[in-house]
């Protein structure tokens, strides 16, 4: 049964072609290998760096460099898809240079905060815009199958859902995030949070803490703890802590979700000896029996960024008949992550000592 679990979400009868908007690492080492593992092609793409959109199509031999947005959707109108790959404060001023009835695929996060993301969901409300956000952990080949298994009740009831990160990770490559007020769970725990929606809804509400540490004090979080608060009897939380010194030995990187009827394991491979990354795995537990590792299709980079585009790809053609992450569904994991931010400021319950 565990071998016959849904990992790839199925491809684009007749695919239209893409046009990229913004020509940044994202774009080069995740979106442009993934669409040209899954046969897909991109015609176009623009950026306000125009050596750099250059540079990006004479390496992808993408035919097309435009100007800017409003260029490249006069040139093509609907009869592309525009994948939005920009950082989220700009996100609002290139939704509306797109076409009515577009479909379009927007980085994530849904903007920089709940406020931006209320604007993106409007604007595209607005325009009829077939548009989902690229949460791609959902759409992994790990976490489809998870999800899948769920489904089918292969674990019973879920009782339990555990993020646990104890890694380093070198967040000096990352420079752009030093001046940022949110961060750990704005960039990087988003992508658990929303993983987490998908397999069990939402919650009722958090309770948070996301803070510093001084072996990475240029960043305003690099450590975060969180509870999710569901109808019993479902326990969720994340343990999160991207600066653990000990070596490979103790570190860890994994969902653990148990359920009435058995448990499974999830590793994050991207996570090990980042950016290196090692491989994803997932292994099944039936209630008294044995652990069974699942052999997996594919892995989280890149094959989630060919899943994300499919079903964009899919639900423009008719073919599927909703958006599996949604610009109405991803705003729900940015009014979440937003409750996150709050709660890391709520007051603590005191002990009384008298």
């Amino acid at each position: 049964m565990v071998h016959d679990l849904a990992q790839m979400w199925p491809a684009p009868a007749t695919p239209k072609p893409i046009v990229v908007i913004g020509a940044g690492g994202i774009v080069r080492d995740a979106h442009l290998p993934a669409y040209e593992k899954a046969g897909f092609t991109v015609i176009g793409v623009t950026d306000p760096d125009q050596d750099r959109a250059q540079s990006l199509a004479r390496d992808w031999d993408i035919p097309n460099i435009h100007p800017t947005v409003a260029d490249a959707a006069a040139t093509f109108g609907t009869d592309v898809v525009y994948d939005i790959a920009t950082p989220p404060h700009v996100i609002t001023a290139i939704l509306p240079d797109l076409p009515d009835r577009a479909a379009v695929l927007i980085q994530k996060p849904m903007g920089a905060d709940q406020d931006q993301a209320r604007q993106i969901r409007d604007i595209c409300r607005d325009k009829q815009l077939k548009a989902a956000v690229n949460f791609q952990l959902r759409f992994s080949p790990m976490m489809m199958a998870t999800k899948n298994a769920i489904d089918k009740g292969m674990i019973g009831r879920l009782l339990d859902i555990e993020v646990h990160l104890n890694i380093f990770t070198p967040w000096h490559i990352f420079p752009f995030l030093i001046p940022m007020e949110r961060v750990e769970i704005a960039v990087h725990s988003i992508h658990y949070l929303d993983t987490i929606r998908a397999l069990a809804g939402n919650p009722i509400g958090v309770f948070a803490r996301s803070m510093a540490d001084p072996r990475a004090e240029e960043f305003a979080q690099t450590r975060t703890s969180v509870i999710l608060d569901y109808d019993e009897p479902l326990r969720a939380l994340m343990s999160i802590n991207h600066n653990h010194q000990g070596g490979r030995d103790f570190q860890s990187a994994w969902f653990r979700i148990e359920g009435s009827e058995g448990a499974m394991m999830v590793k994050l491979g991207v996570c090990f000896d980042y950016p290196n990354g090692e491989a994803d795995e997932l292994w099944h537990c039936p209630n008294g029996g044995k652990w069974q590792q699942i052999p997996l299709e594919g892995s989280w980079f890149i094959d989630a960024f060919m899943g994300t585009m499919r079903n964009v790809q899919r639900f423009d053609a008719g073919e599927d008949e909703s958006l599996y992450a949604s610009v109405e569904d991803a705003y729900q994991t940015m009014a979440l992550v937003e409750a996150c931010f709050v709660a890391t400021g709520t007051p603590s319950t005191p002990l009384q000592l008298d």
